[in-house]
């Protein structure tokens, strides 16, 4: 009897704890992470963020409920960011501290945040700005990436991305390939976002969705850019500015209730943050926009060039309910946070700048070392400077150009410099930096260029463009300058040859995609977008591992060619028209490897 009853119990209580040991198990599948980075919204461009006019209710609803990062930075411009989050190093580590002359391009062993997660059996995809480079080995889909959908360089629009594009109805490119889409950039990314989910949901995925909004040219159909118009010119610079922030806080809504409806809310993590300070959102004289009470705005190093909102919500990690966390953060956290999460494996041989902050995110009560955050950036393919030019951060202290000293608690304005008054706090500060610099210089990426691969079967053709020219000139990045035909004398790239053989440098006035004679203009106007203009060079002339080649421009030429043999290794390419005594960078140049 008593066996019988023994018996019985097993049948009742096996069962449920076979059914509760499912259950604990499934809980303990790794969380989805979804990071949404936005594109020149500042501090103050939300709603929650104390914006008086702006309507952004889905993303104030997620701030209600997600853990803010209320003192978190990043760089004071998108593509040092954005390298910064997927390397979890800072840009003098990375290489890339500019947005053009080849310094918006990652080393190219570069490991990214992507590649840890497909090493640890995530499946991985990104949709909208990439921004660390075109070609190969640096293009998304060699940085880990198993799906990209994106645009080229820094922009829609810009000359190296595909020419035409104009926000509305472009051609990006679905893991490098060229094709077509209908839509809005920003609805298209966001669509193509949830079809990836709808596809791959069954294993755990790291989503990166980079928008390109709203960075300018400040585009948007004219119903969300309406309700704002009547404050242009009294209150706010651009109406389309803020109806390109309201079509993003459409779109997360929709984006929200879709993962809802899913069921994988509880365990996803996910990010709402931007790459740095606002552009259009805020005058330097303060006498339009909203910037949260800060100074700065893009490229600066005050406090509202790279001070921007940070949520972060993950209710299975107990990550939510609507707090403020006020340690002091930086984009090159969000790696070593994530892996933490995550628990993922780190390579031995990766080197992190940035520090775990899961503590706080989890319990507000925790504090972060005494740790000290930097900024370096420099528009311009040179190193930054190793203090003219910084903002070295450190609790509620900024130190700027090394002589300039704020609380910026007290003065966030930054109005008052405190230096002769807190002398040790400088020097702290220095000393910090000083130590951070020197190590900085002894890698790789800060002393070498970063090289475009040629002669890798992964990529047979790359295309170079006066965008990421090298030279002293100023810099050169839409297709209208291209199209007005407007000069620039930056003129260089730096070229890795990985095999032997014979390459085909040819040399044009427009891109392949829209073809047209050197010494004319296309045949053909994509949108009807630009007014068109001829140039008047007589020839082309290149120069690459000690050759230095030219040839007379016909007048039905589309592309100059010239056929040259390269040993394997680094070298310099610098191209130019020539007119007369004047000369000036070819504005396109596409470099393939014959057979």
């Amino acid at each position: 009897m008593k066996k019988y009853i023994l018996l019985v119990l097993a049948m009742i209580f096996i069962p449920s704890i076979m059914i509760a040991g499912t259950k604990g198990s499934s809980n303990k599948k790794p969380p989805n992470v979804i990071l949404i980075l936005t594109d020149d919204l500042g501090i103050g461009d939300l709603g929650c963020q104390g914006n008086p006019w702006l309507k952004t209710p889905h993303i104030d609803a997620f701030y209600d409920k997600a853990v803010r990062m209320t003192d978190f930075h990043v760089s004071p411009l998108c593509a040092p960011t954005r390298g910064a989050i997927m390397t979890g190093q800072y840009p003098i580590n990375n290489g890339v501290w500019a947005t053009f002359k080849g310094r918006d391009v990652l080393p190219e062993n570069a490991v990214t945040m992507a590649d840890i997660f497909k090493q640890n059996d995530y499946r991985t995809a990104m949709f909208g700005k990439w921004h660390l480079g075109d070609n190969y080995p640096v293009r998304p889909s060699d940085c880990g990436f198993d799906m990209a959908i994106h645009h080229l360089a820094g922009g829609v629009g810009e000359l190296s991305d595909y020419w035409g594009n104009s926000y509305f109805d472009d051609v990006y490119y679905v893991n490098n390939v060229p094709r077509p889409f209908n839509g809005y950039c920003t609805d298209i990314w966001f669509r193509e976002t949830m079809k990836f989910i709808d596809k791959n949901k069954d294993k755990p995925f790291f989503i990166y969705l980079p928008t390109n909004a709203p960075h300018d040219p400040l585009i948007v159909a004219e119903k969300y850019a309406e309700p704002y118009q009547h404050l242009e010119g009294d209150k706010i610079i651009d109406a389309n500015l803020y109806g390109m922030i309201a079509n993003i806080d459409e779109n997360f809504g929709r984006f929200y209730q879709f993962l809802e409806d899913k069921d994988m809310l509880d365990n996803t993590i996910l990010i709402f943050m931007s790459d740095n300070g606002t552009r259009y959102g805020y005058s330097n004289d303060g006498k339009f926009g909203y910037n949260k009470g800060y100074r700065g705005i893009k490229g600066s190093k005050l406090e509202g060039g790279h001070r921007v909102p940070f949520f972060i919500q993950w209710p299975n990690g107990r990550i939510g309910g609507g707090k403020d966390i006020n340690e002091l953060a930086s984009h090159v956290d969000l790696l070593p946070t994530l892996a933490s999460l995550c628990k993922l494996r780190l390579p031995q041989t990766k080197k992190l700048d940035g520090i775990d902050v899961s503590s706080v995110l989890v319990d507000e009560n925790k504090k972060l070392s005494n740790r000290a955050v930097f900024v370096h950036h420099r528009q311009d393919w040179r190193q930054p400077e190793d203090v003219v030019n910084a903002c070295n951060m450190q609790n509620n202290w900024r130190l700027i150009n090394g002589t300039e000293l704020y609380d910026i608690v007290e003065d966030p304005k930054q109005k008052c410099n405190l230096a002769d008054r807190y002398p040790a706090i400088v020097r702290e500060l220095l000393t910090k930096n000083a130590r951070f610099v020197a190590t900085s210089k002894l890698n790789v990426a800060y002393n070498e260029l970063p090289v475009y691969v040629i002669g890798n079967h992964k990529q047979r053709e790359i295309k170079l463009t006066i965008q990421h020219a090298i030279g002293e000139d100023k810099g050169i990045w839409k297709c209208e300058q291209v199209a007005a035909g407007i000069k620039n004398t930056n003129d260089m790239h730096a070229l890795k040859i990985e095999k032997d053989g014979d390459y085909m440098i040819s040399c044009r006035r427009w891109p392949k995609e829209c073809p047209g004679p050197v010494l004319g203009v296309p045949k053909e106007n994509p949108k009807g977008l630009f007014e068109y203009k001829t140039i008047c060079p007589s020839k082309v002339r290149i120069k690459i591992a000690n050759q230095i080649l030219e040839k007379q421009i016909r007048p039905d030429d589309e592309e100059v060619a010239f056929k040259v043999s390269l040993k394997k290794g680094k070298t310099l390419l610098v191209n130019d028209f020539i007119e007369g005594n004047e000369h000036y960078g070819v504005y396109y140049t596409y470099v393939r490897m014959l057979d």
